[in-house]
C-alpha cells in the first residue's frame, strides 16, 4: 500500500514538474515572439506584406491589413506567454494556444515547402531561422500545447475569475499600447543592422577570401520531340540537332553577406554617390521617404525645416525616396517642400529606420543618431 502511494505521489509530482516546465517554456518564446514583434510593428507588417504579395491572387489584396494583423498577432503571442506563465485562464488560454499552434504549425511547413520568403520573421529581426527551423520548433511547440490542453484541469490559479480576467485585459493592453508607443517612435531595442555607432562603409565590407554564393546552371535542349537537362560541361555545344529551351540557375550555397549589402544613393542624373556621402568628414543628415505617398506631411515640413538650417551650415542633407519623378514632383506640389531628393531601394531605407519620414545623422558613414520624425527636434542640429 504504501509503495502505491509512493509510486503514485512520484508519478504526481513528476507530471506537475513536467508541467511546469513545459508550461514555462513555451510561455517564455511566446513572450519573446510577441515582444520583439510588438516593439517594431512596422518590421512585422514588411514580413506580413511580404507573405501576402508572394502568395499572389487574391491575397496581395490584404496588403492593407497588414498592420492591424501585425499588432492582433504580437498581441496575442504575448497574452498567450504571459498567461501561460502566470497561469491566468489557464482553460481559455491553453486552447486557444493549441488553436494557434494548430493553425501555424501546417502553415509554417507549407512555408517552408514553397519558401516564398527567406526567413519566416517569427522572432523578428531579434532571431533570424530558417523556415525549416521555424516548423520544426512549431512541432515541438504544438506536442507541448497538445500535452497542456489534455492536462489543463492540473494548472490552475489561485486569483479569481474576475481578477484574471482583469488581469489578461491589462495584458492586451499592455501589448497594443507596445506597438502604438513603437510605430509613432522608434523599435526601444534596435535589432537592425543600422544601430547608432555602426559605420555603414564597414559594416558593407566582404572580407578577404569570404566565400561567395555557388550557383549550378543547366540547360534545356530539346531534339526530335525530347528535351534534355545539360550542364555547363556536357552541353551540346556546336550541335545543330539540339535546339536550346531554357536555361535554370540554382543556388547551391550561399555566400558570405555582409550586414549591409544593398545601401547606395543615386542622384538625379542616376551617378552613384554613396561613397560622397558616406566618406564626408562632417555631419550629414538622411531623411527616408521610402514611399511619398504614405510619408507623413507634417514630417516632411519638419525635414524642410532642418533642410534649410543645414544650407546655412556645413551640414549635409539628402532627402532618400523610392518613388518616382512623378510623385516626387505631386509630392513638392502638395508640401511646398523644396530639398532635392536621392534615390535609394526602398528595403535598405525600411530597414535602416522603421519611420516614414525617418531622421538619421551619420558622420564619416557611421550613425550618430536616429529619429523618428515626431521625436526630432531641430535643436538636434549641430
Amino acid at each position: 500500500m504504501n509503495n502505491t502511494t509512493t509510486s503514485i505521489s512520484l508519478k504526481e509530482r513528476t507530471l506537475r514538474i513536467t508541467l511546469i516546465v513545459i508550461r514555462v517554456l513555451i510561455g517564455l518564446v511566446f513572450i519573446f515572439s510577441g515582444f520583439v514583434k510588438a516593439i517594431d510593428p512596422l518590421g512585422f507588417t514588411y514580413k506580413i506584406e511580404d507573405y501576402l504579395h508572394s502568395f499572389g491572387g487574391i491575397l496581395a489584396n490584404f496588403a492593407s491589413l497588414a498592420f492591424p494583423t501585425s499588432v492582433a498577432l504580437s498581441t496575442l503571442e504575448l497574452v498567450l506567454g504571459l498567461n501561460l506563465i502566470f497561469k491566468i485562464r489557464s482553460q481559455f488560454t491553453t486552447t486557444l494556444t493549441l488553436l494557434f499552434m494548430a493553425v501555424m504549425t501546417p502553415l509554417t511547413l507549407y512555408i517552408a515547402i514553397k519558401n516564398p520568403v527567406t526567413n519566416c520573421g517569427c522572432f523578428g529581426d531579434a532571431l533570424v531561422i530558417t523556415n525549416w527551423e521555424t516548423f520544426y520548433k512549431n512541432v515541438v511547440f504544438i506536442t507541448i500545447a497538445i500535452t497542456l490542453f489534455l492536462k489543463r484541469g492540473n494548472i490552475s490559479c489561485s486569483l479569481k475569475s474576475n481578477t484574471q480576467w482583469f488581469i489578461l485585459g491589462f495584458f492586451v493592453i499592455f501589448g497594443i499600447g507596445l506597438s502604438v508607443y513603437s510605430v509613432n517612435h522608434l523599435p526601444m531595442i534596435d535589432f537592425l543592422p543600422y544601430k547608432v555607432g555602426v559605420n555603414i562603409t564597414e559594416a558593407m565590407q566582404i572580407p578577404d577570401g569570404a566565400p561567395s554564393d555557388k550557383y549550378e546552371t543547366t540547360f534545356v535542349y530539346e531534339k526530335n520531340g525530347e528535351q534534355k537537362e545539360f550542364s555547363l560541361n556536357n552541353y551540346p555545344k556546336g550541335d545543330s540537332t539540339w535546339k536550346f529551351v531554357d536555361q535554370k540557375t540554382k543556388l547551391i550555397s550561399k555566400g558570405f553577406e555582409p550586414k549591409i549589402h544593398d545601401f547606395s544613393i543615386t542622384n538625379s542624373e542616376l551617378e552613384d554617390i554613396t561613397e560622397d556621402v558616406l566618406l564626408f568628414e562632417g555631419n550629414t543628415y538622411l531623411v527616408m521617404m521610402y514611399d511619398l505617398e504614405k510619408s507623413s506631411e507634417e514630417g516632411a515640413k519638419t525635414a524642410e525645416s532642418l533642410y534649410q538650417k543645414a544650407l546655412a551650415s556645413n551640414i549635409h542633407f539628402y532627402a532618400l525616396t523610392a518613388s518616382s519623378d512623378e510623385m516626387i514632383q505631386l509630392f513638392r506640389q502638395k508640401t511646398g517642400v523644396t530639398f532635392p531628393f536621392y534615390k535609394t531601394d526602398p528595403i535598405a531605407q525600411k530597414t535602416a529606420i522603421r519611420a516614414n519620414p525617418g531622421f538619421m545623422l551619420i558622420n564619416k558613414g557611421t550613425i550618430m543618431g536616429k529619429w523618428n520624425w515626431r521625436d526630432f527636434s531641430l535643436n538636434e542640429l549641430n
